[in-house]
């Protein structure tokens, strides 16, 4: 069996949930008669939780996938302590590859996973020691994103040396996948292709978007069910989930809840937890609103049935935080999706899913008024026509099911080895 070797510092959160990206990859994988085993830290970036290990890694099953929990420091928040998280699970991977060489044999390739470009880093450097193919994939654009946030500019020098190693691992990996359409885009407006007098093979770049498991899915809303009388309120339920945080721009739904006070039937249930929320429900009591709930943190298992008994989902974010014109492959879209209820954007993306297969709405302007008037506007939809695109949806969820996503992996895996 190939044995595949999938490192993604998040993915420690995929154990507990036995869902998302690599998870899913890794078990489609299996089933296909690959052997894979995913690298993640030990700390889970989403809850906080550090596992406690004996020794610089452990190695965990989940539905018999080994996961390898790589010792990383502690840290709180997104500043310089997690910063020096990333950096320990870079160094520790090369302390730690050999021993689980020996422990579970040696890789026949390795696909590196950002969030942050360390891991790349460290998958091509390490790949070229044991001389197999390094796929690395890109899940967000580093150091763009870092550019857009204010946290570094990129005329700086250390804006110059995070862009020069990020063309290093475009030029270096035997092939790169990027989860959004538009992606590739990116590396012709840096002129860094061949065609442009660049290193970079385009012919080596894929798309691979995000997804979901919509079998699993589907069990998931008859067998997880949550125990929430505001679900169940026959009202009209405006639903986010999420974390609370500045990109995803809540106040902007709060302040429409404000514009809808007065009607009466219409709730805007917000699930999830983040650094925010303090302040997000103080702004909620300073304005008196009773139709704004805040439900917190809930196990990723239930938000399948909680989508389910949604009116309307809605993705949204803060437009002047990210570069949406290359489009959004965030994991909340296909789950939004799946749930067969139409979307509301806050954002006009390029290469817009919603708008292509008319399954949700992307707002012209990011406020609050905009977002009321189509809140309403779906609201008043007759019922044929609610329910067609809720369809839509449902069959658009269907097109980025992971069975079909690992078939476009498992191309890029087998033309990466027929060309080492």
């Amino acid at each position: 069996m190939m044995k595949i070797w999938i490192w993604n510092h998040d993915a420690t959160r995929m154990f507990t949930d036995k869902a998302g990206r690599h998870y899913w990859f890794a078990r489609k994988l299996k089933e296909r008669g690959y052997d894979p085993i995913i690298f993640c830290a030990n700390i889970n970036h989403f809850t906080g939780e550090e596992r406690e290990l004996k020794g610089l890694y452990e190695i965990e099953e989940a539905d018999g996938i080994p996961f390898v929990f790589v010792k990383t420091s502690p840290y709180k928040g997104n500043g310089v302590d997690r910063i020096k998280n990333w950096c320990s699970f870079y160094c520790n991977l090369f302390r730690i590859y050999k021993k689980i060489i020996a422990e579970t044999g040696r890789p026949d390739l390795i696909l590196a996973s950002s969030v942050h470009p360390l891991t790349m880093v460290a998958g091509v450097q390490i790949a070229k020691r044991l001389r197999v193919p390094c796929i690395c994939e890109v899940r967000d654009l580093w150091p763009e994103a870092i550019f857009n946030v204010g946290k570094a500019k990129e005329d700086s020098l250390i804006g110059k040396v995070l862009r020069a190693g990020e063309y290093w691992i475009y030029r270096n990996a035997h092939a790169m996948i990027f989860t959004k359409e538009g992606d590739t885009d990116y590396l012709r407006e840096q002129g860094w292709l061949l065609e442009q007098g660049g290193k970079v093979d385009l012919s080596k770049c894929y798309y691979i978007n995000n997804g979901i498991d919509y079998k699993q899915y589907q069990e998931q809303i008859s067998q997880q069910k949550l125990d929430d009388p505001d679900l169940m309120d026959g009202k009209f339920h405006v639903v986010y989930t999420g974390t609370l945080r500045k990109v995803n721009n809540i106040e902007n739904i709060i302040d429409a809840a404000e514009l809808l006070k007065e009607e009466k039937d219409i709730e805007f249930l917000l699930f999830g937890e983040g650094v925010l929320r303090e302040e997000l429900e103080e702004r909620v009591r300073a304005k008196g609103l009773k139709n704004v709930k805040f439900k917190g943190y809930v196990n990723r298992q239930f938000i399948p049935y909680i989508l389910s008994k949604s009116s309307v989902n809605l993705l949204n974010y803060a437009q002047d935080l990210y570069n949406w014109k290359r489009g959004n492959s965030s994991n909340k879209m296909f789950e939004y999706l799946a749930s067969g209820k139409p979307i509301l954007s806050t954002v006009k993306m390029g290469y817009d899913i919603l708008e292509r297969h008319h399954c949700g709405i992307s707002l012209e302007e990011c406020t609050p008024k905009c977002l009321a008037e189509k809140i309403l506007e779906v609201k008043g939809l007759p019922k044929d026509q609610y329910e067609a695109m809720g369809r839509r949806a449902k069959e658009t969820a269907q097109e980025f099911d992971f069975e079909k996503l690992t078939d476009k992996l498992e191309k890029v895996i087998l033309t990466v080895m027929d060309g080492r």
